[in-house]
C-alpha cells in the first residue's frame, strides 16, 4: 500500500484533531494544530533550501562548528554565558528571504556572490567552500541551556521548524538528561534528520574517542534515535568537518529534508493521537445493545399497558357494535380503557404545529419508571462505549444523562402519536349489526303478535291471522306439531339474536388481539425512533467523532 503523502497526512491530522476536540489532552491538540501549521507554512515557502540548524548548549561550539563549515568567520564564539541571543544564517543560494523571515532570523550571511549585483542591507556576501554548490541555509541557534528564557524560547521554536537538525555536544556535557529528555527523545523516529556531532574530539585521545562517540550512539539509540548519524568533529583542527559539510551538501542536493522532517511531525503526533483514541469498541455493540434498551423503553413507556386496553377497547366495541341490542348497555357502562388513558383521538387533540402538546395518562413520571429509564441508558451507553478513553465514555454519558431528562416526554409524545384506533370498523361488524336489529324487529314483531292476540282472546274478540309452521319430527320418532309464527318470530329472533352475539364475542376475541399485534409492533417502532434520535443518535455521534479521530490518526501516523 503506498504511504500517503505530506498532503493527506496533514488534512488527515487535521480532521483528526476536529474529531477530537473537546476529549484529547488540550496540550496533544495544541502540539497537533501546531504540526499542521507548520507544515503547510513550510510547504508555502522556498523548497529549494534545506534548513539545517546547529543546536547545542552553551560551549559545545556551534558557532565554531558554523564557521568551520561554511569556512569563514561568520560568528563570533562566545566566552561568557548567555552567548548567541540570536540566530545567524549562512544562506548558498537565492530566494531563501521568505523562509528566513519565517524562521524568524535577522542575520543573514549570503555565502554565493552574484555579480554585479550589490548586497542588500545587512547581508553578507561570502565566497561558498567547495563541497556546498547551492540550496542550504545553516544556522547557528540560540543556547537550548541559556539561561536568558528569551534566548531558550527562540531555540526551540527554531528547532521545530528546521527541516535537518545537527545537535552539537562537547565530550563534557553529550549525555546530560536535558538534552537526551527534553530534545532528542521527543524526535524519536525521526532519525533521518537528526545528526549528532561530537565536537572538541581534539581534546581526546583516539581511543577515547571512540568510547565516547559508542556511547553517544548508545544513547541516540535509547532516545528513539537509532540510525541517526554520529561523527566526531573539531572545530579547531577541522577534523570530522568535511564529513559533516558533505552530509549538509548531499541533504541541500537532494531535497527531502524537509519533508522528512514534516512527516516525522506528522507520523509522531498521529501516534499519539491514535493512542489517545484507544482500542476500538467491540463491532456491532451498539445494535446488540439496542434490543435491550427498546425493551426497557418500552416497558418504561407502558407499552404493555398501552396494548392491552387496545385489546379491552377493541372487545367492547366490538360488543356494542354486534352484541345483542337489549344488552348492550351493559357494555356502554363500562368505562373505555383507551379513554381512562387520555388515548382516544378525540382526547389527543392539539394545534397541528404544537404536536409536543400532546399528552396521555400514563404514569411516566412514577420514579421507578424514571429509574428504569436511566438504567437502561447508562446500560446501553456502557456497552456502546466499552473500550472507549475515559474522556468519549464520559462525554457519551453526558449524552445519556440529558436524554433521561427528555425520555419521559418523549416516549408519552410517542405514545400519543401512535395510531391506536382502527382507521375504519370492520365491515362485518356493520353487517352484524344490521342482522341484530333485523333479529331484534322480528322478535319484537312476534311478541307483539302474540301480546294482541292474546288480548283479543281475553275479550272474546275475534281472533288474528295465525299462521303456523308445521314441524315434522317422525323421523326422529315424533310426530308432527304446529308452531305459530309469531312464536317462531319471537323466540327465533331472541335466541338467534343472542346466538350471533356469543359468535361475534368470540370472533372479536380474535380480532383485538390482532388489533392489539399491530398496535405493539406500531409502539416498538415508535419507541424505537425514541431510542434512536435521543439516545442512539447522540451518543453514536460521540463514537463516530472517536472513529474518525482513530482512522484519521492512522492515517497521519502511517
Amino acid at each position: 500500500m503506498k504511504a500517503p503523502d505530506l498532503a493527506t497526512r496533514t488534512a488527515a491530522l487535521e480532521r483528526a484533531v476536529e474529531a477530537g476536540q473537546g476529549r484529547l489532552d488540550r496540550e496533544l491538540v495544541d502540539s497537533a494544530r501546531g504540526v499542521v501549521e507548520r507544515t503547510r507554512e513550510r510547504g508555502g515557502l522556498s523548497a529549494e533550501h534545506t534548513v539545517a540548524a546547529l543546536a547545542g548548549a552553551t560551549g559545545s561550539g556551534k558557532s565554531s562548528v558554523l564557521n568551520a563549515v561554511a569556512d569563514a568567520d561568520l560568528a563570533v564564539p562566545g566566552v561568557q554565558r548567555p552567548t548567541t541571543a540570536h540566530a545567524l544564517a549562512a544562506v548558498w543560494g537565492e530566494g531563501a528571504d521568505e523562509l528566513l523571515d519565517w524562521l524568524d532570523v535577522p542575520h543573514r550571511h549570503e555565502m554565493e556572490p552574484v555579480a554585479g549585483q550589490a548586497p542588500p542591507s545587512g547581508v553578507l556576501r561570502r565566497s561558498r567552500p567547495a563541497g556546498i554548490s547551492t540550496g542550504l541555509v545553516l544556522l547557528d541557534l540560540p543556547d537550548h541551556d541559556s539561561v536568558v528564557v528569551e534566548h531558550r524560547v527562540r531555540a526551540e521554536r527554531l528547532v521545530e521548524r528546521a527541516d535537518l537538525l545537527v545537535w552539537v555536544v562537547d565530550p563534557q556535557k553529550y549525555a546530560d538528561a536535558a538534552l537526551h529528555e527534553r530534545y532528542l527523545r521527543p524526535l524519536a523516529g525521526r532519525a533521518e534528520v537528526v545528526v549528532v556531532a561530537l565536537n572538541q574530539v581534539d581534546r581526546l585521545s583516539a581511543a577515547e574517542t571512540d568510547a565516547v562517540l559508542a556511547d553517544l550512539r548508545r544513547l541516540v539509540a535509547d532516545d528513539g534515535l537509532a540510525g541517526a548519524r554520529v561523527l566526531g568533529v573539531s572545530a579547531r583542527t577541522g577534523q570530522g568537518i568535511d564529513e559533516l559539510r558533505g552530509l549538509l551538501a548531499e541533504a541541500a542536493r537532494r531535497r527531502e529534508a524537509a519533508t522528512a522532517r514534516l512527516t516525522g511531525d506528522l507520523q509522531a503526533v498521529g501516534r499519539r493521537v491514535a493512542a489517545a483514541g484507544g482500542q476500538a469498541p467491540p463491532a456491532r455493540a451498539a445494535d446488540r445493545a439496542q434490543g435491550a434498551l427498546v425493551d426497557a423503553l418500552e416497558d418504561a413507556a407502558g407499552a404493555t399497558t398501552v396494548v392491552e386496553a387496545v385489546r379491552s377497547a377493541a372487545r367492547r366495541d366490538a360488543r356494542i357494535a354486534t352484541g345483542w341490542p337489549v344488552t348492550r348497555w351493559v357494555a356502554r357502562g363500562r368505562k373505555d380503557p383507551l379513554r381512562r388513558l387520555g388515548l382516544r383521538r378525540d382526547d389527543l387533540r392539539v394545534p397541528a404545529d404544537r404536536p409536543d402538546l400532546a399528552r396521555t395518562s400514563l404514569p411516566q413520571t412514577r420514579p421507578s419508571v424514571r429509574a428504569a429509564t436511566a438504567t437502561a441508558v447508562r446500560s446501553y451507553v456502557d456497552q456502546v462505549t466499552a473500550g472507549a478513553p475515559d474522556a468519549w465514555v464520559l462525554a457519551a454519558r453526558d449524552r445519556g444523562t440529558t436524554a433521561i431528562e427528555r425520555l419521559p416526554d418523549a416516549l408519552d409524545q410517542a405514545v400519543a402519536g401512535t395510531r391506536l384506533e382502527a382507521e375504519r370498523r370492520p365491515v362485518w361488524w356493520r353487517v352484524v349489526g344490521v342482522l341484530q336489529w333485523l333479529l331484534l324487529a322480528a322478535a319484537v314483531v312476534g311478541l307483539l303478535w302474540l301480546g294482541v292476540s292474546a288480548v283479543l282472546s281475553y275479550f272474546q274478540l275475534p281472533p288474528l291471522l295465525m299462521p303456523v309452521v308445521t314441524v315434522d319430527l317422525t323421523a326422529q320418532g315424533g310426530g308432527t306439531f304446529d308452531v305459530p309464527w309469531p312464536t317462531v318470530l319471537a323466540l327465533g329472533g331472541i335466541l338467534a339474536g343472542l346466538l350471533l352475539a356469543l359468535v361475534s364475542r368470540g370472533a372479536a376475541a380474535i380480532g383485538a388481539r390482532r388489533r392489539a399485534g399491530r398496535v405493539r409492533r406500531r409502539l416498538r417502532a415508535s419507541v424505537s425512533e425514541v431510542a434512536e434520535v435521543e439516545v442512539r443518535r447522540p451518543v453514536a455521534a460521540e463514537m463516530e467523532a472517536l472513529a474518525t479521530c482513530r482512522e484519521a490518526a492512522a492515517v497521519a501516523a502511517a
